[in-house]
């Protein structure tokens, strides 16, 4: 292993301990009763943006995010496809050069690192992150090359994500920055996203306006 594998290792490693310790819901999340006003607090929600948000990111945005406690969050921008493809990142990684979608880039934090959401029953690896029920967020590399070999079909690949710090996100939504709307796993990864935050965002609209 090269000194660069090497920092590469320790870097994901340190990620993968800050995003775990950050995540303190994941074990205790199945045990809770999803009726109690704690759990409902847990669920992942979708963030789409209001047309008045005019932002050269987040603008005309759709997030998947996930609460994280304390006033905690962190997601993933999932209407974001790049030019690149896996392949372009990993030319001597062979299973990568066969999944032709796109990396989308997922926020502007950790953009040197690839993440992959996948849609599962089960756990891709022991230090993959629960999102939700069938959702899963693999950090590790080896989990990601894992993904990419045995199921990419069923799971969409990041650079970089989003986090909040406690209160952040609370106070876009009081400034009005977000609509809110509840998490639906075949909506996140859904392959084709051209026109889904217009999709979404009329549909928020129009139930705001009937309130």
């Amino acid at each position: 292993m090269t000194l660069e594998d090497r920092v590469e290792k320790l870097a994901r490693a340190a990620l993968l301990v800050l995003l775990a310790a950050t995540l303190g819901w994941i074990g205790s999340a199945r045990a809770q009763d999803r009726g109690s006003p704690q759990a409902e607090d847990e669920a992942p929600l979708i963030l789409v943006a209001r047309r008045e948000l005019h932002d050269a990111f987040f603008g005309a945005s759709v997030l998947l995010v996930k609460p994280a406690g304390n006033g905690q969050h962190l997601g993933f921008v999932i209407n974001h496809p790049t030019d690149v493809t896996l392949g372009n990142l990993f030319p001597e990684h062979a299973p990568s050069q066969k999944v032709p979608d796109p990396v989308y880039l997922g926020g502007p934090l950790r953009t040197e690192y690839i993440f992959a959401l996948v849609q599962s029953s089960a756990s891709p690896g022991a230090d993959a992150l629960q999102i939700a029920g069938d959702l899963y967020v693999a950090v590790d590399a080896r989990t990601v090359d894992h993904v990419i070999e045995t199921d990419a079909a069923h799971a969409r690949f990041f650079a970089g994500m989003v986090t909040w710090s406690a209160g952040e996100l609370a106070e876009e939504l009081k400034r009005g920055l977000w609509y809110v709307e509840d998490s639906d796993s075949d909506l996140v990864m859904r392959k084709a996203t051209d026109g889904l935050w217009e999709e979404l965002v009329t549909r928020s609209e129009r139930r705001a306006n009937t309130l």
